[in-house]
């Protein structure tokens, strides 16, 4: 098990776990670097820190997730180091999870008209008062038992070309990296495979300010973990990774650590928040 993980969710968006439960679980595990990465949320980033104050051995990453669409795929930003008591960025994110209700409220009448009835009052009771996110609405057809698992959910329903998805409005790739840039953060381009070429799309966010790519990530082969990791080499970019956790009923995920994360990717992060004077939480 790697003591590395730098992409991990809590119920603050879309996983099961509290931020402080993260914490707990990560320190029994014995990993020794983690960053909370919520979707369109820093609201974890505190009580994480506070948490980890009890596990002097586990040093936590502040993070943030940022969704964003492009043709024919979706990019999401990390951005590691972001200032979570930014004012601009509270109010980026806050539109983003707007946003996001939105979504959900079409996708479950959309859901009605297949005949699968599930109710917002009962997404948002899961959620839990997060980010509302996709999984919520999957866990909320698991439990009227219209699907037997989470996957299910997306392979049938609400996967991007699903039947009952909706599209949100996003920014680009391009304005998630600048916020990021703006509110003191590091930009790196989570899980680049989402893309039909993602060479293209790095380059390109590379000039507005990318510094990081995640390479090592769940279910990526040998050969497409070899080609990013040469990819960011071309390119000056620190290559990162992590298990994408959630901590939901489903076969395909992975437990916080499963990912072998190297230790130069925290320690170029690292070197590069201390070049930018950027705060370095508990590191």
């Amino acid at each position: 098990m790697s003591q590395i993980d730098l992409h991990i969710h809590s119920t603050v968006s879309d996983g099961c776990y509290r931020p402080e439960e993260i914490v707990r679980r990560a320190a029994a595990l014995g990993l020794a670097v983690i960053a909370l990465a919520d979707h369109d949320s820093v609201d974890g980033i505190t009580p994480a820190l506070e948490a980890a104050k009890n596990f002097p051995r586990l040093k936590v990453l502040p993070c943030v997730e940022v969704s964003t669409d492009v043709d024919h795929g979706e990019v999401h930003i990390l951005g590691y180091f972001i200032d979570c008591t930014s004012q601009k960025l509270k109010v980026a994110l806050a539109g983003f999870r707007n946003s996001r209700e939105g979504r959900a409220q079409g996708m479950i009448a959309k859901l009605a008209s297949l005949g699968i009835h599930i109710t917002w009052p009962r997404v948002q009771e899961i959620a839990g008062g997060g980010s509302v996110g996709r999984p919520h609405i999957a866990l909320a057809m698991l439990e009227k038992g219209y699907i037997t698992s989470i996957k299910e959910a997306f392979d049938k329903y609400i996967a991007r070309d699903g039947p009952a998805y909706v599209t949100r409005e996003k920014i680009t790739p391009a304005e998630a990296v600048t916020l990021v840039l703006q509110t003191n953060g590091l930009p790196v381009m989570a899980h680049p495979f989402t893309v039909p070429d993602p060479e293209v799309t790095i380059t390109e966010l590379k000039k507005t300010g990318l510094v990081g790519i995640e390479a090592y990530y769940n279910g990526y082969t040998n050969g497409e973990i070899n080609s990013l990791v040469s990819l960011a080499k071309r390119l000056n970019l620190i290559v990162t990774g992590g298990t994408d956790y959630h901590g939901l009923d489903n076969s395909s995920e992975i437990m916080m650590g499963g990912i072998d994360v190297p230790a130069s990717s925290v320690t170029r992060l690292t070197a590069l928040a201390g070049q930018r004077k950027l705060k370095l939480a508990n590191l």
